[in-house]
């Protein structure tokens, strides 16, 4: 599953988002289980005054001193789940996206041991949970919503996995690792990836 993943990624030509936007940058991090892998994901703390409750993966706004936004994404992620940088083997890249905050923000894939000890940041997570990633590979567990945006309606996908609902920008990521690295063949809309739906958006935040 995960060789078929790295081929799959390193195969994919990195796309671009033609965006004038702040970036940032999110891990995907996924066991190295040979036979069932599965994906760490975040919960976000209740007292943050934005994302608050809302299950995500590691990551956040590159620094100025950060040399690349895959530097940012590990960084993020030690400071988050205690990730260490030596415990992630990078996959590759998804494709950029951009964020209702303003930031275009760009996924890495990388696989970790299934055994690290991780502990969340108490500041900013309420805790870390780990799924399958065959769970997200079955058809009856992606669901999909309307959302009005600009006078058009979208469907966007999201995913619930035990008590937690996996959607935005979260559930996306996971679209894109699915059918970049599974052909899973989802179709969906991407506002988030629209350069004149973003300008729009980010046009009326900044009035």
């Amino acid at each position: 599953m995960i060789n078929k993943l790295y081929k799959a990624l390193t195969d994919n030509p990195e796309s671009e988002l033609a965006v004038d936007l702040p970036e940032a940058a999110v891990l995907l991090p996924i066991t190295d289980h040979p036979k069932k892998p599965e994906i760490i994901f975040t919960l976000r703390a209740a007292h943050l005054s934005t994302h608050s409750g809302e299950v995500a993966f590691p990551g956040g706004k590159r620094d100025d001193t950060d040399k690349s936004l895959w530097f940012t994404a590990l960084r993020e992620s030690y400071e988050e789940i205690n990730l260490a940088a030596d415990h992630v083997t990078p996959l590759g890249q998804l494709n950029p996206l951009a964020s209702r905050f303003g930031l275009k923000v760009v996924p890495f894939v990388g696989v970790i041991p299934s055994q690290v000890a991780l502990t969340p940041n108490l500041d900013e997570l309420d805790l870390i949970f780990r799924a399958p990633l065959a769970f997200f590979l079955e058809p009856r567990h992606l669901k999909f919503e309307q959302i009005e945006f600009f006078g058009e309606t979208y469907q966007i996908p999201y995913f619930c996995y035990e008590q937690f609902k996996i959607w935005g920008l979260t559930a996306l990521m996971l679209v894109d690792l699915l059918n970049i690295g599974f052909d899973a063949g989802i179709s969906c809309d991407w506002p988030q990836r629209d350069p004149e739906i973003i300008d729009k958006f980010v046009s009326m935040k900044n009035k």
